[in-house]
C-alpha cells in the first residue's frame, strides 16, 4: 500500500505555495456543486455551509513549483522568510535567471544544498522545455503529471496539488493527501480509520469532480478559504 503523505491539510500547506496575483475561478464550479449536492448526501450538507467560496488559481507555474520546493519539510513562517529571501536574488522570478544564481547566494538566502539541487533541476527543465506548459491545457492528468514527477523535489502528491490549485483542473482525486483521508473519516466514517480502497469508493460519487468534493472536504477540517495564496 502506498504511504499517505504526512502533511498538513492542503489548506495550510497549498495556501503559501502560488504567487498572489489576479485570481481565476473555475468554470465549472457552479455545475460541479449542483452535480455533488445531488449524487451525495455529505456534499449536500457541506456545500451550502461556504457560501459563494471557492477554488481560485493564482500565479505562475514556475514560481508555483519553485515556491512548493522552498517550503518542503519546514514550517509555513519559515517557508515564507526562506522565499522572500529567494525570490530577492533575481531580478526576476523565472528559469534562466535562477539558473543564473550563485549557489553560495543561495545557500545563504536559507535553502539546504539539496533544496538548491531541486531549484537548479526545476529551472532546468523549464528553460530546456521539457516541461510543455503550453501545451499543458490539452494534455491529461496523468501525462502533466509524468512531466512534473520528472523534475527532483517533486513527488505525485506535489504535482496532484498543483493540478487542482495551479491548473484547477476538475477531477483529481489525491489519495496520498493526509487531510483528504482525515475528512473523509470524519464525514463518512464517523472518525474511524480508512483505506485508500474505501476512499476512492466513496469518491466514485464525485466523478468528474473531485477536485471540487477534495476542496469542500478540506474545507470541513480547515474553514479557512483554500486558496492558491493567501
Amino acid at each position: 500500500m502506498k504511504k499517505i503523505v504526512k502533511s498538513g491539510p492542503a489548506s495550510v500547506e497549498l495556501a503559501e505555495v502560488l504567487e498572489p496575483a489576479a485570481t481565476t475561478i473555475p468554470a465549472y464550479w457552479a455545475e460541479a456543486c449542483k452535480h455533488l449536492v445531488k449524487k451525495d448526501r455529505v456534499m449536500k450538507r457541506l456545500i451550502p455551509q461556504f457560501g459563494d467560496a471557492c477554488l481560485q488559481s493564482r500565479g505562475d507555474a514556475f514560481s508555483t513549483l519553485a515556491r512548493s520546493i522552498v517550503g518542503q519539510q519546514i514550517s509555513v513562517k519559515a517557508a515564507q522568510t526562506v522565499w522572500h529571501r529567494f525570490d530577492a536574488l533575481p531580478r526576476k522570478m523565472t528559469p534562466g535567471n535562477v539558473l543564473k544564481l550563485k549557489v553560495d547566494d543561495m545557500r545563504a538566502a536559507g535553502l539546504s544544498a539539496r533544496k538548491v539541487e531541486y531549484l537548479v533541476d526545476l529551472a532546468i527543465h523549464f528553460d530546456a522545455g521539457t516541461v510543455h506548459v503550453k501545451d499543458w491545457q490539452a494534455m491529461d492528468d496523468e501525462a502533466i503529471i509524468a512531466e512534473l514527477v520528472a523534475i527532483r523535489g517533486i513527488g505525485r502528491w506535489t504535482a496532484e496539488m498543483f493540478l487542482i490549485f495551479y491548473l484547477t483542473r476538475p477531477n483529481v482525486l489525491p489519495l496520498d493527501d493526509v487531510g483528504l483521508i482525515s475528512g473523509i473519516s470524519q464525514n463518512y466514517f464517523s472518525g474511524e480509520s480508512v483505506s485508500r480502497s474505501d476512499a476512492r469508493e466513496v469518491a466514485a460519487a464525485w466523478a468528474p469532480y473531485c477536485s471540487v468534493a477534495t476542496w469542500y472536504i478540506w474545507r470541513s477540517l480547515d474553514p479557512l478559504p483554500v486558496l492558491g495564496a493567501e
